[in-house]
């Protein structure tokens, strides 16, 4: 209250009552809403305390997209956010986005499902369980799944039928039944992971492996930068790196791609200033 005081008496050393009427009361105005923003956003979500802990298990807010908070500050000492409950955002049919944030580490049951406007998530890098039906009946299209992730349930993704590509970073979680049922989709995994042979009944597996077209349509200098075509699967993100010495590599990363359509040209406008560069594609 002191620091309050100490900068409207600089800024507009009016008395309390005038200060509408005075030059400091806009600035004063957009201080108070900006304190109050954060307050608004954890009123868009109910949620349940347990063993120090949030449960989010419902949501007011407006349509579009949505950001799941990692901490609700208003809790004592703003506990985190570690899972989000069964049902929680059920049939919320202008949801079109949701970014789920690093501190989850469970999606329950039908989190999602039904979220027929729901086109885009970003599963956050400590979720472990994806919930049965978590995004079933979504207008999801592709799908990226951390490493972190070790069981899937069933019907997680069922009838998900604009879902195109689902991205496994990591091993194969354990999988439930009918997780991609009724959807045309293909699962890509990565070189190294394990346990993708037989993981899957109702979707083709396919090893992620982008390819450069070395034909001289596409493999050369163009508006003086060295590039190429990458194609692959529509939608999926490749990043380049580059070395100058293949027998002891120091890759430097210099762009990533989404494949739009099935590819994406890259250039590198530095090509000229070394003697011999070496390029590889990886996963982001």
């Amino acid at each position: 209250m002191k620091t309050e005081f100490s900068l409207a008496r600089t800024a507009c050393p009016k008395a309390v009552a005038m200060r509408l009427r005075t030059p400091c009361a806009p600035r004063l105005l957009r201080l108070l809403v900006l304190l109050a923003l954060p307050a608004a956003a954890e009123a868009q979500f109910t949620y349940t305390t347990h063993n120090g802990a949030i449960t989010i298990t419902g949501y007011t807010g407006p349509d579009g997209a949505v950001t799941i908070p990692d901490r609700i500050p208003d809790t004592t000492s703003g506990l985190p956010v570690t899972s989000i409950g069964n049902s929680a955002f059920l049939q919320s049919p202008s949801l079109t986005s949701v970014t789920i944030p690093n501190t989850v580490t469970n999606i329950g049951d039908e989190a999602f499902d039904l979220c027929t406007s729901l086109s885009s998530v970003t599963v956050g890098n400590s979720v472990t369980s994806i919930g049965s039906g978590a995004f079933s009946g979504t207008s999801l299209t592709n799908v990226t799944i951390p490493n972190s992730v070790t069981s899937i349930g069933d019907d997680a993704f069922y009838y998900c039928t604009s879902l195109s590509s689902v991205f496994f970073q990591g091993n194969a979680p354990s999988l439930g039944a009918g997780v991609f049922a009724d959807d045309n989709v293909t699962v890509y995994y990565l070189p190294g992971t394990t346990g993708w042979g037989t993981a899957l009944t109702d979707a083709p597996i396919v090893l992620w492996k982008p390819q450069v077209q070395t034909s001289r349509a596409s493999l050369g200098v163009r508006t003086n930068q060295f590039g190429f075509t990458i194609n692959w699967a529509s939608g999926m993100t490749v990043a380049v790196d580059a070395c100058t010495n293949l027998a002891n590599p120091i890759w430097h990363p210099l762009a990533t791609n989404t494949l739009t359509s099935g590819s994406a040209f890259f250039s590198d406008p530095q090509w000229t200033n070394y003697r011999t560069r070496f390029y590889r594609l990886r996963w982001p």
